[in-house]
């Protein structure tokens, strides 16, 4: 049995087709194929303390130590493992990512190249896929340098110049050259393997280190910037431009919460956020894949209703499942499979469209720019927007049995209106531009009307409410206050006086479906710490974001939640609301590079 150490200290790989989580000891715990929103290979991070399969470990006679880093601006993770008598080996992983033939070669394949370091290293390889949701291991077929692995939804082929039955018997052996795997499709591979996977890695290099000078980052913190950024990347299943929430399933929000959700989809909301962090960047590719994603939603929908949450290939039906062959994070349980949420009107959603594919209509960057055609079919996202800015909704935290007019997606509506008057005093439309602005104002007037408490001179979450939540900290980004406005500043007050915990903000504290929040959602604190430097407050600002990038794994990363106690992360990961607040706060928080003159 392979111990596999229960945290979430993990690095992913990738290459915007397929992705893995890989642990502190070079074992593959996640990987799913052949989507990321398919059945796992690598199952082994939900499956208990000592899975007996959904691995690929490489186990070293006399193991003392082990030391991991990514090799510097790219997803290529090097892992160093020590044994007591000073013997040592290299693992680097990868998934391939290069131009070839005027492509991108991304194919769904994983390479390892294993170097002996020092002494005589003896290691043992243990490869053990896994099918139907970790109920088994996967079958196996062998040649003479590949073996075949019969998973759910995919056949893997591993190519490698080790000896076959090295791998198939599991067998201890010493390591007296470099070896190289390569887990892919299950077709030959047209090379000398070592030679083949060795130049790859070179090219993988050189992709992701152009990649990152492309970026315009900022003097202070370009290592969690430049980190989150390629992750961020690596959550894009760029097929289709979809991008997903995290890369993982049912990583509950806090021990035995039940508040296990599987984000390996496309939500509206977390894309938008993450497209306008990028952008902050320059990264040009990742938004005008997005924009073509939408579109087809925009095309799709018609006018009508717009899920929260589509599968990455565009799909509506991800229905939720609970599956019990797998034995659960920690074995905690569900295991959700799908989400419920793709059933829910979030009206936010509609501003969500409509904001970043306005950016089409101004960046001359774009190889394909906005046209008056995307305009008019984006007024029939606007016109719903309008239809449904008091109408009840779940809500963007999702609420199972709340149905409220809540005043965040009633602002995102009315930013969606009001960016289209914009976009059509741009385009030249001025009856559109004022259509838009009265449908703007209309909203606008509904909004302070309904969701403003007088008696406290602040916002409430939802019309008619007392109850606070983080979202209204968004006011200010969303263009709808200044951060100087009295009414703004009473609700920032209000907001840290109850929902900030330590260095940490809730997203709200009243009970919910599941009883009270206990982890602090790390979104939020990132939008506290926005509000803090809009109010002025940069000293404290900056220590509590340097208090975040302190609690990030060992990866440069963060999940979706935090212990107040224990700083222990919870919830999904890596997620992409926690990288974006690491990008945003980054840029705002840094000293100008005319500093450095």
């Amino acid at each position: 049995m392979t111990l596999v150490r229960r945290d979430l200290d993990l690095a992913p790989i990738g290459n915007c087709a397929i992705s893995a989580l890989i642990d502190r000891q070079g074992r593959y715990v996640w990987a799913c194929a052949p989507r990321v929103d398919g059945d796992p290979v690598f199952s082994a991070l939900m499956d208990g303390d000592a899975p007996d399969h959904g691995f690929w470990s490489l186990e070293m006679e006399g193991q003392a130590s082990a030391e991991q880093a990514y090799l510097p601006n790219t997803p290529v993770l090097r892992t160093v493992l020590t044994a007591s008598d000073g013997a040592a080996v290299e693992i680097i992983d990868f998934a391939p990512r290069h131009k070839k033939h005027s492509r991108t070669y991304r194919p769904l394949a994983f390479a390892r190249i294993v170097r002996p370091l020092s002494g005589s290293p003896r290691i043992r390889m243990r490869l053990r896929p896994a099918a139907d949701w970790g109920a088994r291991e996967a079958e196996r077929t062998s040649g003479s340098n590949h073996i075949r692995y019969l998973c759910t939804d995919i056949t893997l082929r591993l190519t490698t110049d080790c000896p076959v039955s090295h791998v198939l018997e599991e067998r201890l052996f010493r390591l007296e050259r470099p070896l190289t795997f390569f887990l892919g499709p299950d077709e030959g591979y047209d090379q000398e393997v070592g030679a083949g996977v060795s130049a790859t890695l070179d090219r993988t290099l050189a992709y992701w280190r152009d990649w990152v000078r492309t970026l315009y980052i900022p003097l202070d913190y370009q290592e969690a910037v430049i980190r989150a950024a390629i992750t961020l990347k690596l959550c894009v299943y760029e097929e289709t431009g979809a991008i997903v929430a995290a890369m993982t399933t049912s990583v509950p929000e806090f021990p035995e919460s039940g508040r296990n959700w599987d984000y390996r989809y496309c939500w509206i909301r977390d894309a938008y956020y993450t497209v306008r962090a990028l952008n902050r960047l320059g990264a040009v590719d990742i938004l005008e894949n997005y924009l073509v994603y939408l579109r087809n939603l925009v095309d799709a929908s018609a006018g009508g209703h717009v899920q929260p949450v589509y599968g990455v290939g565009l799909e509506e039906d991800i229905d939720e499942r609970i599956v019990d062959t797998v034995a659960g994070y920690r074995g905690m349980k569900p295991v959700r499979v799908g989400n419920q949420a793709r059933e829910h009107l979030q009206h936010d959603v509609y501003g969500q469209i409509v904001l970043p594919l306005v950016q089409s209509f101004y960046d001359q960057r774009l190889l394909r720019p906005g046209s008056l055609d995307d305009f008019h079919a984006l007024e029939k996202v606007g016109e719903r927007a309008f239809a449904m800015h008091d109408q009840v909704d779940a809500g963007l935290w999702e609420f199972r049995t709340i149905a409220r007019v809540h005043t965040y997606s009633s602002v995102m509506c009315w930013a969606a209106c009001d960016r289209l008057a914009k976009a059509a005093t741009h385009l030249g439309v001025t009856d559109r531009a004022r259509h838009w602005a009265q449908r703007a104002d209309t909203i606008r007037q509904r909004i302070e009307a309904e969701a403003f408490l007088p008696d406290e001179g602040r916002f409430g979450a939802s019309f008619g409410g007392q109850e606070l939540d983080a979202s209204l900290l968004q006011l200010v980004d969303l263009g709808f206050l200044d951060p100087r406005d009295p009414r703004q500043v009473a609700t920032f007050d209000a907001i840290e006086r109850d929902l900030k915990k330590g260095p940490y903000l809730f997203r709200y504290v009243e009970p919910d479906d599941f009883g009270e929040p206990e982890t602090a959602f790390n979104f939020c604190t990132f939008w506290f710490i926005e509000a803090l430097h809009q109010n002025g407050r940069d000293a404290e600002a900056r220590e509590i974001f340097e208090q975040m990038l302190s609690r990030r794994t060992h990866a440069g990363l963060l999940s979706e939640d935090i212990a107040i106690e224990t700083d222990e992360l919870w919830g999904n990961y890596p997620q992409t609301y926690s990288l974006v607040g690491i990008i945003n706060c980054a840029v705002l928080l840094s000293r100008s590079w005319t500093d450095v003159r």
